[in-house]
């Protein structure tokens, strides 16, 4: 049989009780006669316990001692599923990062994975026994544990399946499946059976909570078919069943041929726009608006840059909006003056929407109906982007509901 990787996220380690149940889940996988290594995450809640302690002791922790502290939550989940599975009959072993070991670059709290050895784990899957390894940490050269940053348990087990050629890497949530929007706005959404990896990517980055943004890339750029399932079914529920649920995030050729043209419409709620009003427009001027802006460490999104009138352009970008007072106050003291802005406003009040579909590459008129939608229901669009995919509009975040409903029926997805 085949090489299977599970990884099981904070919700499904929440209780003794749940990890027992994802004990017998990854038992009736491996009874069939797969091998199977599990990544877990820290039980729910448990890593922002951890770093609360963290910030009682220094405001603002020492990455490195963050890194020694939060990587504890991995461990005690995979000391306790490894126990869990030997109660139950099975042989297992658990180990922690550094113990494979899965490398890293010494960026602490937003490690990257450089490389995972997989001798050690290999001789155990051929002795019979399920590995279970702890995600969200490896090792630098120096021997220091480094985080991969929150949300990281998806990258390494996307990882681990890549490094030892798994057949496929199964991420087992507290949702059943990637749906065409979130459900809590449009009840009528549809769990997706398929989705393409530049969708799950574009949807992650546009405010899909489902997998986290390097798990996805991770998997794309090395071809891991990654399935994303619930973890709160009955975990005795018949295998060949199972394999085949939840939303299988694969390769755009091995989609149907008539796959609907939209896949999701994906929102943000975190979004911020500021406008720097009257500056000189000239070459040189975005760089002098963005670069501080940047060498802050804050991320820009949406922007645009209007039409000149006698000399002078507005510049607008959008930021996340936990962000913008920060951006505000860069932009205040670094750059109003020194490039000769006649002021800078922000709006907290605006929400991002937006259509995917790799649909969108062979038809037309997508955007036409977009914005038809939006201005039948008197929602005015403040900003608009588009790649190959995905069209994104800004919008008043009190219309964003009504957008999505909007769109969602417009597009045809709950019955798509």
């Amino acid at each position: 049989m085949a090489l299977i990787v599970h990884k099981y996220g904070g919700t499904s380690m929440g209780s003794t009780e749940r990890i027992k149940n994802v004990a017998r889940r990854v038992a009736k996988w491996h009874d069939a006669g797969h091998q199977i290594i599990v990544v877990p995450s820290a039980m729910s809640g448990e890593t922002n316990r951890l770093i609360g302690l963290a910030k009682e002791v220094m405001g603002q922790p020492d990455p490195r001692e963050l890194d020694m502290i939060a990587a504890t939550g991995e461990q005690v989940s995979v000391g306790l599923l490894s126990m869990a599975l030997l109660a139950i009959g099975k042989k297992a072993i658990s180990y922690a990062g550094w113990q494979v070991p899965i490398k890293t670059d010494s960026a602490f709290n937003k490690a990257r994975i450089q490389s995972i050895d997989d001798v050690k784990v290999r001789r155990d899957l051929d002795a019979g026994k399920i590995v279970i390894i702890a995600g969200f940490q490896g090792v630098d050269v120096d021997g220091n544990i480094a985080t991969l940053g929150r949300g990281g348990s998806d990258t390494s087990a996307v990882a681990i399946a890549v490094a030892m050629q798994a057949l496929e890497c199964l991420i087992f949530t507290d949702v059943d499946g990637v749906y065409t929007t979130d459900p809590r706005v449009v009840p009528e959404a549809r769990r997706l059976k398929t989705v393409t990896f530049e969708e799950m990517l574009e949807l992650a980055s546009l405010g899909s909570k489902v997998l986290q943004i390097r798990s996805v890339e991770f998997a794309g750029n090395y071809r891991m078919p990654t399935r994303v399932l619930s973890s709160l079914t009955d975990p005795m529920i018949p295998l060949e069943i199972e394999a085949n649920s939840g939303t299988l995030i694969s390769f755009e050729e091995d989609t149907h041929m008539e796959q609907a043209v939209i896949s999701g419409i994906a929102f943000s709620r975190d979004e911020a726009k500021i406008t720097v009003l009257a500056v000189p427009d000239k070459p040189g001027i975005a760089y002098q608006i963005l670069g501080p802006i940047a060498d802050a460490n804050i991320e820009v999104d949406m922007i645009i840059q209007n039409q000149s009138v006698e000399g002078k352009t507005d510049f607008t970008f959008t930021v996340l909006r936990n962000d913008h007072a920060k951006a505000m106050d860069v932009l205040n003291k670094s750059v109003k003056a020194h490039i000769g802005a006649a002021s800078i406003v922000g709006d907290t009040k605006v929400s991002k929407v937006s259509v995917v579909g790799v649909g969108m590459r062979s038809h037309v008129g997508i955007a036409s109906q977009m914005f038809r939608t939006l201005s039948e229901e008197g929602i005015n669009i403040q900003m608009i982007s588009t790649s190959e995919i995905k069209i994104s509009v800004l919008i008043d975040e009190k219309y964003m509901e009504l957008a999505v409903r909007a769109l969602h029926k417009t597009f045809n997805l709950e019955n798509a």
